[in-house]
């Protein structure tokens, strides 16, 4: 694989931040500067990953010039402004996932990127896992049939204190946003955008959704459903099913994971165990350098316009269970 080599600051010193700054530092790639609106924050994080460049201010990580691309990685309803200072400031920008808070956020910062002809991808990590590519491909060859269903949960049993910001509205808390992407995300890698989306929900006394089940037709009669819950942990697996077979990814199907295809019979066509280097965060960043490496502007794996899909079909969720983000 041909990467460009890029030197990468981190916006955001949290906890995903860190997972991925490791992830990087394993696997060779250059982080170079990280940044925080409180510079002791920063600092801490520089000297546990060995990253030369500290800045106390976002603004001042988004103008060093020793840094070609921007991990963003702030609370959701800091996203698109953030990518978008990077993107004038001539970054490539990897934004966390959920993209932006919603559909007209996404699209702003996807058109800008294009005007300005520098790449931006969603930090769905999942998507570029190995098993997940193998999974794309055993479902081009057709080894499934016609596809029919996708079953999937992301269910964890967080904290209910209404100061964690999973219960923060003003965040963009929620059940939703922060575990909700990755199902709902998958099923949208296999069947596209729903033709018809129907959801549920519970709430905390905070407002922020505590639980979130939704099913999806598409235009091909297939459906999927997904549960998201910050309330209760379930089994965090997944299903692909077709008419001639299924595909089962063990928990926690949307990390580095394993899983089993089978067919109509039961028998075992195909096992697959993930041998990866730390959790598997730098599968998206081998992505983006590669995309930078070629003058690519989007990726194939998850183009602009199905990342903007994606924050439609949640803008519909939350229409139909009633949840406004403060300022929208």
């Amino acid at each position: 694989m041909t990467t460009a080599g890029l030197r990468w600051g981190i916006l955001g010193p949290g906890g995903i931040a860190q997972a991925f700054a490791n992830d990087l530092v394993l696997n060779g790639l250059t982080v170079q500067s990280v940044g925080s609106r409180r510079a002791d924050a920063a600092a801490a994080f520089a000297e546990k990953y060995g990253i030369p460049n500290v800045h106390g201010s976002y603004e001042d990580l988004v103008a060093d010039s020793e840094v070609d691309v921007i991990y963003v990685a702030t609370p959701h309803p800091f996203h698109a402004a953030q990518a978008l200072m990077a993107l004038e400031a001539g970054k490539h920008v990897l934004v966390e996932k959920p993209f932006a808070l919603n559909a007209p956020e996404a699209e702003a910062v996807t058109a800008r990127a294009r005007e300005l002809g520098l790449v931006v991808l969603e930090a769905m990590w999942t998507r570029f896992l190995p098993h997940m590519v193998r999974i794309r491909e055993i479902l081009a060859e057709g080894t499934l049939g016609e596809l029919r269903s996708v079953i999937a949960d992301h269910t964890q049993s967080l904290p209910s204190d209404p100061a964690h910001r999973i219960n923060a509205l003003e965040l963009g808390g929620g059940a939703l946003l922060d575990l909700g992407i990755y199902p709902i995300s998958f099923a949208s890698s296999v069947f596209g955008t729903p033709a018809q989306v129907t959801a549920s929900a519970t709430f905390r006394d905070t407002g922020a959704d505590a639980s979130v089940a939704t099913i999806f037709i598409y235009s091909g009669d297939q459906i999927a459903t997904t549960l998201s819950a910050s309330n209760a942990h379930g089994p965090n697996v997944a299903s692909v099913i077709g008419s001639e077979g299924r595909i089962d990814i063990d928990s926690v199907w949307y990390s580095a994971s394993s899983f089993t295809v089978y067919n109509n019979a039961n028998d075992v066509i195909e096992s697959y165990t993930s041998n990866v280097v730390g959790r598997g965060m730098q599968f998206q960043a081998f992505e983006l350098e590669r995309l930078v490496a070629a003058g690519e502007l989007e990726s194939d794996v998850l183009p602009h316009a199905e990342t903007v899909s994606i924050m439609h079909t949640l803008d519909d969720i939350r229409r139909q269970i009633g949840l406004v983000y403060p300022g929208e």
